[in-house]
């Protein structure tokens, strides 16, 4: 029996969309607010909260996991800057705002950011 796969494919093998969400949430931890087409919002939000619930536990350990995917420069400033002001919070450390159409190729657009 067929079972559905969870997540987007977003018109790329798997390496490439690893990569995509690996350098989109890089540029969400840096500039704390970005632009992009609404599914890729979609999927970037589940995996950009794991890496900030990662970075609140701050040890050792979560700073090597984090280290899988962020340079030392982007660990320092989640873990040091962004994890704290959660600290009290259990999740929802993203929102996504809907924004109309893209002109050239009508893909619906979004902003995704980090709650304040």
């Amino acid at each position: 029996m067929r079972k559905r796969k969870k997540g987007r494919k977003l018109s790329r093998e798997r390496d490439q969309r690893k990569a995509l969400l690996k350098s989109l949430t890089q540029n969400l931890i840096l500039k704390e607010k970005i632009k992009t087409s609404g599914a890729k919002a979609k999927e970037l939000a589940p995996f950009a909260e794991k890496q900030i619930t990662k970075a609140k536990i701050g040890n050792l350990a979560a700073r090597r996991q984090l280290a899988r995917y962020f340079s030392k420069k982007i660990i320092k400033k989640l873990v040091e800057e962004i994890a704290p002001r959660y600290k009290e919070r259990k999740g929802g450390y993203t929102r996504i705002i809907k924004l109309g159409p893209r002109k050239s190729d009508g893909a619906r657009m979004a902003i995704i950011e980090l709650v304040k």
